[in-house]
């Protein structure tokens, strides 16, 4: 019989702990080991690994092992930039969460088996075989890794993510990572009409690995290979396909990297997206772009500039709508990935606004442009100082939410004060402030959310990047979405933070003393 996955000896009794440690405890052990010097990195690595082993993937997209590998980038980088013992706040709600999912009676008890790489002679099947399985009968004629791959399709086509799973451990083997994670990538980024965690997922866990390096690459990505593979299955997106074809996208030349000579028309085109009623009208006006002679890295920009505008007008009052902004940022990071095939990179570009939690904002929408500048232009003058007190004051005193109201978190609006607190932010940027003090005060806020399931920290570092990555004056807005995501997401769910708090407050020099297990 399959035995369970095993690691290496040096991180398997940490994956131990955080599998094994009931849930009241967690947060004080794991603090313990942290201040023992148990590595950051080392404790993510453990947190990944056992939440990959020991937690089902959710019937939808909460639970498992989806949000704490989807998460992993933004909370190691969020903890680099936070000092002393804050570092480890961070940290600990991604232990908390893996150690939830996997105790949660909906993803667990789980147990993830060792598999055998199936290689393309094991995976064949005859005519018949396919016609007796509900198939239509068609049958793999390619060798190799040709065959592999088309035996990866049609698993995936038939919804069977077991064998997608025994396959795409064969092809790890055999092909170059990147052709690997382009083939995946082929089936995820089109389901992201379906739902934007296909799309997500894997490339979230993609992007940990630039961080992480490749020694559990093949462990760490089996979940995602299964969510994708599994059914609902590939869906079409004839809306975008009749663009692509419409504007000759995959027969023209591409302009590869962007430059100073398409400033203006990269903010033409991203303020033009940002001022949109219907979201279909995005990828004409990104393919126009192109056949213009922008950039796929300039288009990239303007859609990230597009998403700020729209988040900024959104109505939204969940804290987990966020993925305007998440889902921008990591396009913009995949579409400067060498790889890529041209059509991946196009839909990567082109599917942005099919997401359902994206498309949802469309119909919670304000009409203009938000914030309100005549409201902040009547603001009194505040210093920079004066004005970050107020900001963060402005957040933390956002009214609590009645629970007992609410009977569908996506169709939350935002409460009014949200505003007053997105026009400080708003000030804040007109003044130019120094944006790096408006950052780390997020993050130090940021720390508090264990509502999101990763999404705030996820928002929170695609603004920093965003920011940091968008040109004058542009990238301002982005600071001020990230205000107005933290003002939305505060005070929801802090019960890590406040139980961490309590504990490093409770034991400030417990560190050297505890032993790590």
């Amino acid at each position: 019989m399959p035995n369970r996955v095993q690691y290496p000896e040096s991180i398997e009794p940490l994956v131990q702990f955080i599998e094994e440690t009931p849930r009241a405890d967690i947060i004080d052990r794991t603090l313990e080991k942290l201040r023992a010097g148990v590595p950051i990195q080392t404790m993510m690595t453990a947190s990944a690994l056992a939440v990959v082993r020991s937690a089902d993937l959710p019937p939808g997209h909460h639970g498992g092992p989806l949000h704490p590998l989807a998460g992993i980038y933004a909370i190691t980088k969020l903890s680099e930039r936070l000092h002393g013992e804050e570092r480890f706040l961070p940290i600990m709600q991604h232990v908390a969460l893996s150690n939830k999912h996997i105790h949660d009676p909906v993803t667990g008890p789980f147990q993830l088996l060792e598999f055998k790489p199936l290689d393309p002679r094991g995976a064949a099947v005859s005519r018949t075989e396919d016609l007796a399985a509900d198939g239509s009968g068609d049958v793999v004629n390619a060798e190799g890794v040709e065959a592999a791959k088309a035996a990866f399709l049609k698993a995936c086509s038939r919804g069977e993510s077991n064998k997608a799973d025994h396959l795409f451990l064969w092809l790890w083997d055999h092909v170059p990572k990147m052709e690997a994670f382009d083939l995946l990538m082929s089936v995820a980024i089109p389901k992201n009409s379906l739902d934007d965690h296909y799309f997500i997922f894997p490339a979230y866990t993609w992007r940990a690995l630039e961080l992480y390096g490749d020694e559990h690459l093949k462990v760490l990505m089996r979940p995602a290979v299964r969510y994708v593979a599994r059914f609902p299955t590939h869906r079409v997106v004839p809306d975008v396909d009749s663009v692509i074809e419409k504007y000759g996208l995959m027969d023209i030349e591409l302009r590869e990297k962007t430059g100073d000579d398409e400033t203006a028309e990269i903010g033409r085109v991203g303020e033009a997206i940002g001022r949109v009623e219907k979201y279909p009208e995005i990828p004409r006006l990104l393919a126009q772009a192109l056949v213009d002679g922008m950039s796929i890295e300039g288009a990239g920009e303007a859609l990230s500039i597009g998403a700020a505008g729209l988040f900024l007008r959104s109505q939204t009052g969940n804290p987990m709508d966020v993925h305007m902004h998440t889902s921008a940022n990591l396009r913009r990071w995949l579409l400067k990935l060498d790889g890529f095939s041209r059509r991946n990179r196009l839909l990567i570009l082109l599917l942005w606004h099919t997401g359902p939690e994206v498309m949802s904002t469309q119909y919670r929408m304000n009409p203009v442009s938000e914030p309100d500048l005549d409201a902040v232009a009547a603001l009194p003058h505040r210093s920079q100082d004066e004005l970050l007190a107020a900001i963060t004051d402005s957040i933390h005193q956002q009214p609590p939410t009645d629970w007992s109201t609410v009977t569908n978190l996506g169709k939350m609006i935002a409460v009014p004060e949200v505003k007053e607190t997105v026009n400080l932010a708003q000030q804040y940027v007109n003044l130019r402030y120094d944006p790096e003090v408006l950052i780390a005060r997020l993050a130090e806020i940021v720390c508090h959310d264990s509502f999101t399931e990763m999404h705030a920290f996820k928002h929170h570092q695609s603004i920093v990047e965003e920011f940091r990555n968008t040109r004058d004056p542009w990238r301002w807005q982005h600071l001020v979405c990230g205000v107005q995501a933290a003002a939305i997401s505060y005070g929801k769910n802090m019960e890590v933070f406040e139980d961490a708090l309590d504990v490093m407050h409770a034991f400030p020099g417990r560190s050297a003393a505890i032993a790590a297990e």
